[in-house]
């Protein structure tokens, strides 16, 4: 479908890349990696034609129309929602209106016997044909449903663009791009303003989709629900990979492997050959055959071992501080702006050492909470911290809260106290920023940068609990992975929004979901819960449907439907509520059994000597019993929630 033919991109001197080709067939689902700064958003121009190459060609079929979603691009105002989303209709609009003038005309003329009378007849066919083609009748119905499936509710088609936060307008032209059906669909960072719901309806149109994709994005699980190939850019070429991202990091490090142990058989052979240079170069007989060696070293292609991005996050989270076992009670909280009510009748306890996530669509309420709890703003009913709470706060703008005028390092050490003064320039260099990054202002850094920044200032102090909201914004994958990592070894409690389902995997195992205005319980992870919303979404889907056939006095046959998929509902929390037991039923007893273990050493008396001066093992000992205590607890709580 479109070539890319020997393409060199050059910037001052350097080559952004050298020389690279392939193509983009019917049909792909293509991810593009690569680190930071390798060019994965400049090929994505160049394929938009927003950007010419250096040298090369892009061939695109005649025909081909090319939809391209920027992440950052001018918003357009003066419309409602519903009004921008139409102009992707562009030339159905031109048509409608050309219909209009040609109805008036038949209508005002009287000449019907005349030539032009029987052409704005034959015309008048044609629009009706090519308005029949382009599907102008069911547009209307198009418009509503992509909208509503990225997060758009009813209400809000009527409203006006400019009263929407960036994201949301990105939204809008996400929809529009979707609408125009284009040959080829370009996305830099789809995801970033989607929530997880519409992420999952993102996912669930591209399988229907029938033109081709490239996107970048740093959410490994829509990369791999979306993608059957990867293109890899590194060291100024491209590596295409026939397989979605996680089978393609495998491949990736097999072929590092390859390289690396190729370059090696081939220094061997060169210091071989160079011996034998040395050894033959001063005699006279030998003179030729040194000089032949030499010509064949020359030639030899040097294989390339491509360089990793070896620069990473490296830090842990201190040990937290000692609270009580009671961290948060909420009672009847909620929240309102002026006349919107956001939630309402809140209740839930969280305990000591629990990581809780909290899920929904935007916009209703995650980060309030979050803000109520960091007493930010007022609200309604009780929220309550436990005893000797020290609370960290990663709000979901945070990056953009740093003073611009400060220097990386003045940032931290204004914050820093004590020893932790002491290291601060450690601590940045853990953050990536060494030598004379600590010296730059905040202004100039860019967003992944500021978000580092950002979460260093969380290590400062020995918090107990974390409120994290959105704290992978602006990272990239490996950042992602490496800080997944230090909170699943945190020991304190967390509290996390995100909408990033493999950040969240494997740190929440309890979710409050924000709905409707109301805040419920889920006994499960993210997998499950995405299953359970799967069902209820087919379930409100096959709802609405029965609705638009039912006759208004019809009630009945809905209210059937309603109580299905209630039950339906109450069984799959039933089955969270039995899958958690069993989770923590299985840690109880690995607990006990390792307690069990260790009681057994202390019984034994060479052991026990042997064991007195080996703090790691009591450590242990001890954190093993509290975890035991902790589990007890909780499946206390969530075996009473059992009918």
């Amino acid at each position: 479908m479109i070539s890319v033919s020997g393409v060199t991109v050059s910037f001052g001197g350097y080559n952004l890349f050298d020389n690279i080709s392939f193509l983009i067939n019917p049909k792909d689902r293509i991810g593009l990696a690569g680190k930071n700064g390798a060019g994965k958003s400049t090929l994505l121009k160049i394929l938009a034609g927003d950007q010419n190459p250096t040298k090369g060609e892009i061939s695109v079929p005649k025909g081909c129309k090319i939809g391209y979603l920027p992440q950052d691009m001018i918003h357009q105002h003066g419309r409602t929602v519903f009004e921008e989303t139409e102009t992707a209709y562009e030339e159905i609009q031109i048509l409608d209106k050309r219909i209009d003038e040609i109805n008036y005309l038949l209508e005002t003329r009287t000449d019907y016997e005349s030539d032009s009378y029987s052409k704005l007849i034959e015309e008048q066919t044609e629009v009706y044909t090519r308005l029949d083609v382009l599907g102008a009748s069911n547009r209307f119905e198009e418009i509503e449903k992509i909208l509503k499936g990225l997060g758009f509710d009813r209400k809000d088609f009527g409203r006006q663009t400019a009263e929407f936060s960036g994201g949301w307008r990105m939204r809008i032209e996400l929809a529009k791009l979707l609408l125009q059906k284009p040959d080829v669909l370009l996305l830099d960072e789809p995801t970033n303003h989607l929530d997880i719901e519409a992420i999952m309806w993102l996912e669930e149109f591209m399988e229907t989709f029938s033109g081709a994709v490239m996107l970048i994005s740093h959410d490994k699980t829509f990369l791999d629900n979306v993608t059957g190939r990867t293109i890899e850019i590194s060291n100024q070429k491209i590596y295409d990979y026939k397989t979605n991202y996680s089978r393609y990091l495998v491949l990736r490090k097999e072929r590092k492997e390859q390289q690396e142990n190729a370059a090696k058989n081939q220094q061997k052979m060169i210091d071989q050959t160079e011996v034998l240079i040395d050894k033959y170069r001063a005699k006279a007989s030998k003179a030729a055959f040194a000089q032949s060696l030499i010509k064949k070293l020359d030639r030899m292609e040097r294989v390339e071992v491509d360089d990793d991005d070896a620069m990473s996050m490296n830090f842990r989270f201190p040990a937290p501080a000692h609270s009580g076992k009671i961290v948060i009670t909420v009672d009847q909280a909620g929240k309102k702006y002026g006349e919107k009510r956001i939630f309402s009748e809140a209740e839930f306890i969280i305990t000591k050492g629990e990581k809780i996530g909290l899920v929904g669509r935007n916009g209703e309420g995650k980060s309030t909470m979050m803000k109520m709890i960091a007493r930010k703003v007022d609200f309604e009913g009780k929220i309550v911290l436990g005893h000797s709470v020290l609370m960290g706060y990663f709000e979901q703008d945070q990056e953009e809260k740093l003073d611009p005028k400060k220097t990386v390092f003045e940032t931290i050490d204004e914050l820093a106290v004590g020893d932790v003064r002491k290291q601060v320039r450690g601590l940045l260099g853990s953050f990536l920023f060494r030598g004379d990054d600590i010296e730059k202002k905040v202004q100039v850094l860019s967003g992944g940068e500021r978000g580092r920044l950002a979460l260093c200032k969380l290590l400062l102090e020995p918090y107990n609990l974390l409120l994290m909201d959105e704290p992978t914004n602006h990272l990239d994958i490996r950042s992602k992975d490496i800080l997944k990592r230090a909170l699943i070894d945190y020991q304190g409690t967390v509290v996390m929004v995100s909408h990033d389902r493999d950040f969240m995997k494997g740190i929440c195992h309890r979710l409050f979901e924000f709905r409707d205005g109301k805040v419920k319980e889920h006994l499960c992870d993210i997998e499950e819960f995405m299953q359970l919303r799967k069902v209820e979404r087919l379930n409100e889907l096959d709802l609405d449907k029965k609705e638009k056939k039912a006759e208004p006095v019809g009630v009945k046959p809905v209210t059937v439907v309603q109580d299905s998929t209630a039950e339906k509902n109450r069984e799959a929390e039933q089955k969270q509520i039995r899958n958690q037991l069993k989770k923590l039923e299985d840690n109880i007893e690995r607990l006990e059994n390792e307690i069990k273990q260790s009681d057994e050493k202390l019984s034994d008396p060479l052991e026990y000597q042997k064991l007195m001066t080996d703090r790691t093992f009591f450590n242990k000992y001890n954190s093993l019993k509290k975890d035991l205590e902790r589990d007890m607890e909780q499946w206390s709580i969530v075996s009473s929630k059992l009918d």
